[in-house]
C-alpha cells in the first residue's frame, strides 16, 4: 500500500493545484479524533534547490545527446557520447526522484490494506495528499524543471527519427576518403604492394592518411584470376592483374564483411565469395560483387585500383555506389 500511496502523491503534487483549505474545512480537521493522518514536515529547501538542479542537469544531457547525434559521424567515439548522454539524463532524473521520495514526501506506513472504497476513505486520500506534500516550498520551480527535462529527454528519443528522412544532413554518408592516387594501407598504415596479394587471401585495406573510422574508408581486397573475371561494363580496368577492391561495409545493414569463402565442395560453393557472418549476405566479386545469397539489395561498391610506378595499389577513383545500407539510398535520386 505504502507504493500505491507514493505514486498518487507524486502525481497529485506534479500535476494537481493545490489549494488553500478555507477555514471550515481546517476547523474540522482540527476536530478529526485522528488529527493529521501524517504528521508535519519541514520544508527542505536544499533538498528543492537539489532536485531543481538534477533535472537542470538531465536537461543539459538530453540536450547534449541531440547535439551529438546532430554534429558527429557516425563513429565508436558517437556511440559513446550518446550513451553516456542518455544515460546521464536518466540517471539525474532518477536520482531526483529519489530525493523527492527520501527527503520531500512526509510517508506514513498502513500495515493492513485498506477497505473498500467510500466517502471517508476518499476524504483521507485527499487529506494524505495534502499533508505529504506540506515540505514544498517551490512547487512552481519543480514542476517547470520537471517539464523542461522530460521535454528535453522526449525531444532526445525523437532525434534519430530524423535520420529517417531529408531534414537532418546525409551528405557525409555519401562522402568517401577514395581519390585517384591515394594509396591503401594495411591496418598497420604499411602501403600495399601489388606483388604481396596473393589468390584465395583476404585482406583488409584504409587509405593512407586518412581517418579508418570512416564509412567508406575499410576494403576488403582478394585476388582472382583475370580470366576468371565477369565485371560490368565499362570495369575492364578496375582490377589489374586480378587484384580487386570492394567496401567492406554490408549492403543489407551496414555489418562487416568478415569472411572470404573459398570453393571448397562445388556442389554447393562453386567459386569464391564475400560472405557477411552476420546475416548470411554472399557477394561474388568476380562479377563485380553481386548478390548471389541472403538479404543484401545490391552490389557491394568496388573501388578501382591501379598500381602506382612504385608497385603500390592506389584508388583509380571513387567506389561505383554509395557505401553502406541500401536503405540509406531510398531517397537520392537515379543517376
Amino acid at each position: 500500500m505504502r507504493a500505491k500511496q507514493l505514486l498518487v502523491t507524486l502525481m497529485a503534487l506534479a500535476f494537481g493545484r493545490r489549494r488553500s483549505r478555507d477555514p471550515e474545512q481546517k476547523a474540522r480537521e482540527e476536530e478529526s479524533p485522528q488529527g493529521r493522518i501524517v504528521p508535519a514536515g519541514e520544508p527542505d529547501r536544499g533538498a528543492e534547490l537539489l532536485v531543481v538542479g538534477l533535472l537542470a542537469l538531465a536537461t543539459l544531457f538530453a540536450a547534449g545527446f541531440i547535439v551529438v547525434y546532430g554534429e558527429m559521424g557516425p563513429t565508436k567515439t558517437l556511440n559513446t557520447l550518446l550513451g553516456v548522454c542518455i544515460a546521464g539524463a536518466l540517471a539525474c532524473i532518477a536520482a531526483a526522484l529519489a530525493v523527492i521520495a527520501r527527503r520531500l514526501i512526509v510517508t506514513e506506513e498502513i500495515e493492513e490494506e485498506y477497505p473498500e472504497e467510500s466517502p471517508e476513505e476518499q476524504r483521507e486520500i485527499v487529506q494524505l495528499v495534502h499533508d505529504s506534500g506540506s515540505r514544498f516550498t517551490r512547487r512552481k520551480l519543480l514542476v517547470g524543471a520537471a517539464a523542461t527535462a522530460g521535454s528535453a529527454l522526449g525531444l532526445a528519443g525523437l532525434t534519430p527519427v530524423l535520420s529517417l528522412g531529408p531534414l537532418w544532413d546525409t551528405v557525409p554518408l555519401e562522402a568517401t576518403p577514395w581519390y585517384r592516387g591515394r594509396r591503401l594501407v594495411d591496418p598497420g598504415g604499411h602501403p600495399m604492394l601489388a606483388s604481396d596479394i596473393e589468390e584465395e587471401t583476404f585482406y583488409t585495406a584504409f587509405p593512407q592518411g586518412a581517418d579508418p573510422e570512416n564509412i567508406g574508408s575499410s576494403l576488403v581486397v582478394i585476388r582472382l584470376a583475370p580470366s576468371a573475371l565477369k565485371l560490368p561494363h565499362g570495369r575492364e580496368t578496375w582490377a589489374p592483374y586480378g587484384i580487386l577492391a570492394f567496401s567492406r561495409i554490408c549492403t543489407h545493414a551496414g555489418c562487416a564483411i568478415e569472411l572470404y569463402r573459398k570453393p571448397r565442395f562445388q556442389p554447393v560453393e562453386p567459386k569464391p565469395a564475400l560472405v557477411c557472418p552476420c546475416h548470411y549476405s554472399t557477394f561474388d566479386p568476380a562479377t563485380g560483387a553481386t548478390v548471389v545469397y541472403g538479404p543484401a539489395g545490391r552490389p557491394l561498391p568496388q573501388l578501382p585500383v591501379m598500381i602506382d610506378p612504385d608497385g603500390h595499389l592506389a584508388a583509380a577513383g571513387d567506389f561505383s555506389g554509395r557505401v553502406g545500407p541500401a536503405w540509406w539510398g531510398v531517397r537520392a535520386k537515379p543517376s
